[in-house]
């Protein structure tokens, strides 16, 4: 005797919704990794629940990627649109021009730098020579602010010192009327 039909509709209580929510998705799981197994199909399945979290399985032998590009030659339909085709060439050119950038810098520390032609080490000197130029205009900006903080901290310090002795002197003075 097998089991009756049951009309498909929302379970409207909650708690048996998730119960059968769970049973319902471990037996899905389930026969798809049977039918990878058994038939030696590609499998992607993906399952989100009422909650958002995401189930999912994919036949061992594939990735969600491989699957997808499949399924979209097949059906023809587009699941890549420009914006993403626009979004991977511009991580291309920032990855491309990220090594450049690395390469770059190997030079200007003095590395790999055996592979240089004669125009191309006139340039990195050039570059390195404008770069010390800089470092040595700042650290003079830097030696005359000191300097400057250097004499307004001496000037503060001779104040302090005169108020000190002014002070002291003082002291002394009242120290000395009440002993007469």
């Amino acid at each position: 005797m097998g089991r009756g039909k049951i009309e498909i509709k929302r379970i409207e209580n909650s708690s048996n919704r998730q119960v059968t929510y769970s049973k319902r998705k471990n037996g899905i799981l389930k026969k798809a990794k049977e039918i990878s197994v058994l038939c030696d199909a590609q499998v992607s399945l993906i399952i989100f629940g009422a909650s958002g979290k995401m189930h999912e399985y994919i036949s061992p032998s594939t990735t969600l990627i491989d699957i997808l590009d499949r399924y979209q030659r097949a059906s023809g339909k587009t699941l890549w649109d420009a914006k993403h085709e626009n979004l991977s060439n511009e991580i291309d050119r920032l990855k491309k021009e990220n090594d450049s950038m690395q390469i770059e810098l190997r030079h200007l520390k003095g590395e790999d730098i055996t592979s240089l032609n004669y125009k191309e080490l006139m340039a990195l000197e050039d570059a390195l020579e404008n770069g010390l130029n800089g470092v040595r205009e700042k650290k003079v900006e830097v030696h005359r602010m000191f300097k400057r903080n250097g004499k307004i901290l001496e000037e503060q310090n001779k104040e302090l010192n005169f108020l000190l002795q002014h002070l002291a002197l003082e002291s002394v003075g009242n120290m000395h009327g009440q002993w007469i």
